[in-house]
């Protein structure tokens, strides 16, 4: 019989910021096993009062745009400033094999052994955004252990950037230099979410940035903001020398700063739990649907015949939702 989870020694763990504990907290609601998710369950709730107090940053970029780099040396210099600095890493997962390289620790060798510092690789599965399954309660968990300082480095990719952001207090997009036609390369989706944008690598060609910026100024001149109290801004930086880093993090706090007098952090922190609450209620319905016996039969024949088009999509879900009501 495999032991209980002693939920009481872990929280305790967390809370005094003992590594070896957090982990195991963050691998536990990572876990898919039924009585791993119960003792999470508690576990969250009992650590709820000593969440909240991070600066939550979320960034992205193409791969190749040097975001393992720039978080290495902005952590670094958070770190030494006296900040203790949390990054969630999250790989792409393959369609094909499922595996992930959760390579980061590799990729961000210095941070990775601060004493400061916790990095964290997970697999970001099928879940869009380019965010693992559980990032959110891996966030919590590192506000509890008294992390001041939470990154989220997402992949990347596809189409979700707002799962991203909606998890954040700033979303931060880098951008390349001499990409070509930037505006060709941007989309409007992200620049509408980003709360501001760092040109990387401005140290390979100085006039390229200098344009990159000019023309991402341009492009979000065109947009209305998402807050009255808040203009993105567009910096040039370098991760790799550390060039606008210190600027990047002054943009961080004047956010902070700016959202608060206008109470809107507070704010977009409360409708983020509701959307996460409402994400998990999808999430939770979705699984128990797909358990119900009677759905698990029957799924494969209208599969089937939705896919020969002998029956359309609509009428094979609501035969389906019938079925899972009792109103069949």
């Amino acid at each position: 019989m495999r032991p209980a989870v002693d939920v009481e020694t872990l929280e305790a763990g967390v809370r005094a910021g003992d590594r070896a504990s957090l982990a195991r907290a963050i691998t536990l609601v990572e876990s898919k096993r039924a009585d791993h998710a119960r003792a999470a369950r508690t576990l969250l709730e009992r650590l709820m009062p000593a969440t909240g107090g991070a600066d939550r940053i979320g960034l992205t970029g193409v791969p190749g745009v040097g975001k393992s780099t720039t978080i290495e040396s902005f952590g670094l210099m958070l770190a030494e400033a006296g900040r203790r600095v949390a990054v969630l890493a999250v790989d792409p997962t393959s369609q094909r094999s499922g595996g992930s390289i959760l390579g980061d620790k590799t990729r961000m060798a210095q941070l990775s052994v601060h004493p400061s510092a916790f990095i964290r690789p997970s697999p970001a599965g099928a879940t869009l955004g380019g965010v693992a399954r559980k990032t959110r309660e891996t966030l919590l968990l590192c506000e509890a252990a008294g992390f001041d300082v939470v990154i989220v480095e997402t992949v990347g990719v596809g189409q979700s950037e707002t799962v991203v952001a909606d998890m954040v207090d700033i979303f931060i997009a880098l951008m390349l230099p001499n990409a070509g036609d930037e505006l060709q390369g941007i989309k409007k989706g992200l620049l509408e979410v980003a709360d501001a944008i760092v040109v990387n690598k401005a140290d390979l060609d100085p006039k390229a940035a200098e344009r990159a910026v000019r023309t991402y100024r341009d492009a979000l001149h065109i947009l209305a903001p998402a807050s009255p109290a808040w203009s993105p801004p567009v910096l040039s930086a370098s991760g790799a020398t550390g060039a606008g880093l210190d600027a990047l993090w002054r943009t961080v706090q004047d956010h902070r700063a700016a959202l608060d007098a206008a109470g809107e952090r507070a704010q977009r922190r409360a409708a983020q739990q509701v959307r996460w609450m409402h994400d998990l209620i999808r999430e939770r319905l979705g699984e128990a649907f797909r358990a119900h016996p009677a759905i698990a039969a029957r799924l494969p024949h209208l599969e089937a015949d939705v896919a020969a088009g002998r029956l359309p999509a609509g009428a094979a879900a609501d035969d389906l939702a019938a079925l899972f009501l009792g109103t069949d």
